[in-house]
């Protein structure tokens, strides 16, 4: 999955944020950075891998932090369900 999917308002940058998404069942993917801390980042792709949410995994933090939209790196990202945001789409405007 390109990283332009998360050129998006329903993405949550970081790893609290991205494991209160997860732990909520509201992500519908999630990314990861291949030089982050294991001790970050192992948890969260054992327990997307294991509610079927596709983990894709990310060169670094920094170009992360960048798909983001943010000016330092980052470990995890994600993208959470549509409903999440509260977009026109989801409010029936559309």
């Amino acid at each position: 999955m390109p990283l332009n999917k998360l050129a998006v308002p329903n993405r949550v940058v970081g790893v609290k944020a991205v494991r209160k998404k997860l732990d909520a069942g509201k992500l519908s993917v999630l990314f990861l950075a291949r030089d982050a801390r294991v001790s970050l980042v192992s948890g969260l792709a054992r327990d997307a891998r294991s509610a079927g949410i596709p983990v894709e995994w990310v060169d670094s933090m920094i170009v992360l932090g960048r798909a983001c939209a943010i000016s330092r790196g980052a470990a995890a990202a994600g993208v959470t369900d549509l409903r999440e945001t509260g977009s026109p789409e989801t409010r029936g405007y559309f």
